[in-house]
């Protein structure tokens, strides 16, 4: 079985091990323009070993961004700082990927640390009306009231998505993800709780998943047939009649001959009232049932922290990748010191190697 420092081949890109990082909303552009802020945030945790660097959540419009400093790659003028960032990362040995988000009926809210809390953000602060969503349904008492998209604004999402991965190949990225999880946009579609459409695009789960499906087409026509394409989920949304484990294994079955080269598997963020049972490692049996029952390689998420609890996720073929967040944020170099810890042999940056470990070897 692999480990997780064994090679990784999805299409025609070949990854140094199994860790990815995981997309995080930083929450610190103007516009949508990435910043020096997002260079070294991105770049130092290539530096630390990551085999997979993938950017935040990147709105595909303006109305698209969660939070008025949302990431965004809806103009050519965003691409050269993208092109700037990719080129380090790819100087550590990574690849870089880009997760392309739609925040549908979460949009013009707060940032998560910003004083005024939870909810909409007013017009004189920076936010916007036009809110969307497949039905006109919020998402709380003091999120926005969305606008149900009609066909035309449907299509005009699809073009977004189209026209921001021509601007992500331009931008050097080597790895597509499409945000389809924690209730926004596209994972909206999904569910019937926030989508009660009467149309082709609700009610039965063939017609729930069509929006989706439409987004990986378009998305497919403008990348590289080498390139890979990852959709992240929310696995279950932790609510009785909501999406749940068992749609997700038949809308991976469904995307397994759609082009889709791995799925990352998360969990709830549709409902602000769900249950949901946090432990280490809770949403791993998602990636590993998935994988099991349809053959499409999964990621893995959610709590995981320990250089031996993400080998033996590998080990055990639960995922054939972890991808980790918040211990990244507390550790950038966290896959050199799990090579360590593994007795692995990791690679380090050649100016760091003065302080390397006996067995590791020179990038």
């Amino acid at each position: 079985m692999p480990d997780l420092f064994s090679p990784l081949k999805l299409r025609g890109l070949s990854l140094s091990n199994r860790i990815a990082v995981s997309p995080m909303c930083q929450y610190s552009c103007q516009d949508g323009f990435a910043t020096d802020w997002h260079l070294v945030h991105l770049g130092s945790r290539a530096v630390g070993g990551a085999a997979l660097v993938i950017m935040e959540a990147t709105a595909v419009s303006p109305e698209a961004r969660i939070s008025p400093q949302d990431h965004g790659i809806w103009q050519d003028a965003h691409i050269a700082k993208l092109l700037q960032i990719t080129d380090f990362i790819h100087t550590q040995g990574a690849k870089a990927g880009i997760q392309l988000a739609h925040a549908g009926r979460k949009a013009s809210t707060w940032r998560p640390f910003d004083d005024a809390g939870d909810g909409a953000v007013p017009a004189a602060k920076g936010g916007w009306s036009n809110v969307f969503a497949p039905s006109a349904i919020p998402f709380s008492e003091t999120y926005p009231q969305p606008i149900a998209l009609d066909r035309d604004g449907v299509r005009k999402v699809v073009d977004d998505f189209a026209a921001a991965t021509r601007r992500a190949r331009l931008a050097g990225f080597d790895v597509i993800e499409i945000h389809s999880a924690h209730g926004y946009l596209l994972h909206e579609f999904l569910s019937p709780l926030s989508n009660q459409r009467t149309d082709s695009y609700g009610g039965a789960f063939e017609n729930r998943i069509q929006a989706l499906l439409e987004v990986i087409e378009a998305v497919r026509s403008e990348w590289p047939l080498d390139c890979p394409v990852l959709v992240r989920i929310s696995a279950t949304d932790w609510v009785e009649g909501g999406w749940d484990i068992e749609q997700s294994v038949a809308l991976a079955g469904v995307l397994k001959f759609r082009s889709v080269d791995l799925i990352d598997c998360s969990s709830g963020g549709l409902v602000p009232n769900a249950k949901i049972p946090l432990a280490p490692g809770y949403q791993v049996p998602f990636a590993e049932r998935i994988r099991r029952e349809t053959g499409v390689p999964t990621g893995a998420v959610g709590m995981i922290t320990d250089a031996a609890q993400a080998d033996a996720i590998i080990r055990n073929g639960q995922a054939d990748m972890v991808l980790l967040a918040r211990e990244m944020l507390r550790d950038p170099y966290w896959p050199m010191h799990a090579a360590e810890i593994l007795g692995q042999t990791g690679s380090w940056p050649v100016q760091y190697m003065r302080a390397a470990p006996k067995n590791a070897r020179p990038r």
